[in-house]
């Protein structure tokens, strides 16, 4: 297997996506860390990041395909940034920022319309600008920031590129 391929690239990443959201329900449920509003986001973005980049995979497209599985990993993990980059804002707040601890994302999605509970959620809460894991110095959110970076930037330099 030639792992250098822009379909062996694409799989590779959709196995990092796996990998990274396969810790973020180990931590949930075996380390006690409940997700915030934030979080879940998170954690969807990461799911259809995940399965863009399998499907780039699946199809392996020519030179026009490739460009446009380039630009849905690009406004996807784009859109993963920018929920990461709040939460990582919010939980730089100084502590007479922070805004109050709100309902849960499950309530939320049952007692308002999707467009205010996305509002709501935006917003943040006291939960989401709490730090319950480190490592290296940086939050988890700090961490999926980081690798919603790296894998739009890679899905875009392998994918905007015709194939050999």
């Amino acid at each position: 297997m030639d792992f250098t391929s822009q379909r062996s690239l694409n799989l590779i990443a959709f196995f990092i996506c796996a990998g990274l959201l396969a810790y973020a329900f180990y931590t949930q449920f075996y380390a006690g860390l409940e997700p915030c509003p934030l979080c879940i986001l998170q954690r969807t973005v990461m799911f259809a990041l995940g399965g863009v980049f399998l499907l780039a995979a699946a199809h392996h497209p020519h030179k026009w395909g490739g460009r446009l599985y380039a630009a849905l990993i690009a406004l996807t993990a784009l859109t993963g940034a920018v929920i990461s980059a709040r939460h990582v804002w919010l939980q730089n707040l100084p502590p007479d920022q922070m805004p109050e601890c709100g309902p849960n994302l499950s309530y939320m999605l049952d007692v308002f319309p999707l467009t205010e509970t996305l509002r709501m959620v935006f917003m943040g809460s006291g939960e989401c600008a709490s730090i319950d894991w480190m490592f290296l110095g940086l939050s988890m959110p700090a961490w999926v920031l980081l690798w919603f970076v790296l894998l739009g930037m890679t899905g875009v330099l392998v994918n905007w590129r015709p194939r050999a």
